[in-house]
């Protein structure tokens, strides 16, 4: 065992110094019956006693560090996307507040949170917008948003007061800081741009924007955050190798579904996972078959509630539910 590391670890600094203790009462105990074999009894009692606490600590050091490294391994990084489904503008004005719901929520958690690449409709609704969110836990509380959302409102355009279905879709794809991906560069197309924004800033006078093509899988890519071809670039190839194993992921999951557990629900953009009801004010997360109320305040980002439900039900052990009509 290597005490030296357990000792230079401040998580373990306080058990290793415990440790070292014991090891000095082991030797003066071993002493003690070379000097004087009568109390060789009562000492091997002693020594089997500090072997056992020695061990103990030995566990617990050890666990410390071992989940230590599973947390280094857990990605801290994502890219979030939303997608407007069914329902026209009113799909694409929902799927803005659903992504300004989580880039509220980021803020409130101390996490950044920033826009890579955006389409929007007339109204100010995005058709698609990708945000990548980078923060320690990050990745964790927000695996389960994967899935379709689902809105029933009256929209401020309808006029006879008809309740409205529409849906958006969100995907959550996590940054692994080590991938077993390896991208062809043959199957990549690359297009430069100038990228969106306000007249006269730098950004439109070069082209910065990137616009990624990956043959194999079909997959588009459009970065335009940075300032920097480069960047943009760089940004654009962490996005499709997020995405390449976010489908891979998905592959194995259908492969292997029979064998999965402690799950909720698939982990697949096309489940509906939740439903925004806005004349009961009420939000509805199928999965998990729970409730909650006020709505304003849940887009708002005060979705820590709802994440601690989907962590308390994983925590539990049960597996996912299927989807419920309402």
């Amino acid at each position: 065992m290597d005490l030296e590391t357990y000792k230079n670890n401040p998580k373990t600094a306080f058990l290793a110094s415990s440790y070292e203790k014991l090891l000095k009462d082991e030797a003066e105990t071993r002493a003690l019956i070379e000097k004087d074999p009568t109390m060789k009894e009562l000492a091997e009692n002693d020594l089997a006693s500090i072997a056992d606490q020695k061990k103990a600590l030995e566990d617990q050091m050890s666990g410390i560090v071992s989940a230590d490294k599973v947390e280094e391994e857990k990605p801290n990084e994502l890219i979030l996307e939303v997608r407007a489904g069914a329902g026209g503008d009113e799909a694409a004005l929902f799927a803005a507040e659903l992504l300004g719901m989580y880039k509220s929520f980021a803020e409130t958690k101390g996490w950044s949170a920033k826009i890579i690449d955006e389409s929007k409709n007339d109204l100010g609704g995005y058709k698609e917008a990708s945000m990548e969110v980078k923060g320690k836990g990050a990745y964790d509380d927000l695996r389960f948003e994967t899935g379709v959302h689902r809105v029933q409102r009256v929209p401020e355009t309808e006029k006879s007061g008809r309740i409205h279905t529409s849906t958006a879709s969100v995907a959550i794809m996590p940054i692994r800081k080590k991938s077993k991906l390896v991208i062809n560069p043959a199957d990549i197309e690359i297009e430069f741009s100038r990228s969106g924004g306000k007249g006269g800033q730098n950004v439109n006078k070069v082209e910065t924007a990137v616009r990624l093509f990956h043959k194999p899988s079909n997959i588009m890519i459009r970065s335009t955050s940075e300032r920097s071809q480069n960047a943009n670039k760089e940004k654009a190839f962490i996005i499709l190798q997020a995405k390449l194993e976010v489908l891979k992921a998905e592959e194995d999951m259908k492969k292997f579904g029979e064998m999965r557990s402690n799950q909720i629900g698939t982990g697949d953009r096309s489940e509906k996972i939740r439903t925004y009801n806005f004349p009961q004010d009420r939000i509805t997360d199928h999965r998990i078959k729970e409730s909650w109320h006020n709505i304003p305040a849940i887009l708002a980002g005060k979705i820590g509630p709802i994440i601690e439900a989907l962590h308390e039900f994983e925590k539990s052990g049960k597996t996912g539910a299927s989807v419920e009509e309402e």
